[in-house]
């Protein structure tokens, strides 16, 4: 049983002579900085990326190892899609932070970016943003509905896909 397995253990205070509060801030493009300096060790930066959490009490984002947990900055969204594959007439994502779940299509939206697609993951617990190599392999799966109007179409169901 790991620390973080306790029901305290978000309320547990910092150790002796340290802060919850970190310079560890999540750019917008997914990639990690510490004190203004890029996370370059892969290692650090992927086991960052699986750490990503919600402090179940104030709602903000917080790294969490299990072991201790500390805040940090996102800048747009804590979750990236990285990868689309379709199997059977289900869209699989792999997401940033190694796992890999079903596109739910109701939950696409445009956020910040409006170049970009969005959506909730985790059940709607966190928010991810399309890399563009990502959106574009959805290409395949679009159908125009009438002029200008795009939709995302997986077997006879078709999703109007935000802004289009």
């Amino acid at each position: 049983m790991k620390p973080g397995d306790h029901p305290e253990f978000f309320r547990f205070p910092a150790p002796e002579g340290r802060s919850r509060e970190s310079s560890i801030r999540l750019d917008a493009e997914g990639r990690f900085w510490h004190d203004e300096e890029r996370v370059e060790h892969p290692g650090m930066a992927k086991a960052f990326g699986t750490w990503i959490r919600r402090h179940p009490e104030d709602g903000r984002f917080i790294l969490s190892n299990g072991y201790d947990w500390t805040y940090f900055t996102v800048e747009d969204v804590p979750l990236f899609v990285q990868g689309v594959r379709v199997a059977e007439g289900v869209v699989w994502l792999t997401l940033s932070d190694g796992t890999v779940e079903a596109l739910d299509p109701g939950t696409l939206h445009h956020g910040r970016r409006s170049d970009a697609l969005y959506l909730w993951v985790h059940g709607g617990a966190l928010e991810a943003r399309f890399h563009p190599q990502a959106q574009l392999a959805l290409a395949p799966l679009l159908v125009e509905l009438a002029p200008g109007q795009l939709a995302l179409r997986l077997g006879e169901r078709h999703w109007r896909l935000p802004g289009a």
